[in-house]
């Protein structure tokens, strides 16, 4: 008989990124802070290492992000740059009482000024969040 919590309920933090073997991942902002369980998992989700300076266009960009790296937008466009465009940004932020921690409202402005849009946050670490960024779905390919 199947286990009555539901399926989400069950799954692993980089689980939930909805990452798969053979993505290409561009990972930003890395710093001793990250959850290197986390990363772990995003790579074997991917099963591969995650790139720093890609050759090609990227699937997704994992965009490490403190209060104290500065503008969010800024941070944002950046991580566009190798970004394929139908491809998503995993930006990771501290949650709530972290050092770091960056308010909703910041987090939203960011993206709306880099004119991107904002689809869903999911809890991955016990210390960061995830938060699923898109173009706009008229940009996408």
């Amino acid at each position: 008989m199947a286990d009555s919590k539901s399926t989400k309920e069950n799954l692993a933090g980089a689980d939930l990124l909805g990452l798969t073997p053979g993505l290409v991942v561009q990972e930003l902002g890395w710093d001793d802070d990250v959850d290197a369980e986390l990363r772990d998992e995003i790579m074997d989700c991917i099963d591969s290492e995650m790139i720093d300076d890609p050759l090609e266009a990227v699937d997704a960009v994992v965009l490490w992000w403190r209060d104290e790296d500065g503008d969010v937008a800024d941070g944002l466009v950046d991580a566009m740059t190798d970004l394929a465009d139908a491809g998503c940004i995993w930006l990771l932020t501290p949650k709530v009482g972290r050092p770091g921690f960056i308010t909703a409202a910041n987090l939203a402005e960011g993206v709306t000024v880099a004119g991107l849009t904002l689809t869903k946050t999911a809890s991955v670490a016990p210390d960061w969040q995830a938060t699923k960024v898109l173009r706009p779905k008229g940009s996408r390919r």
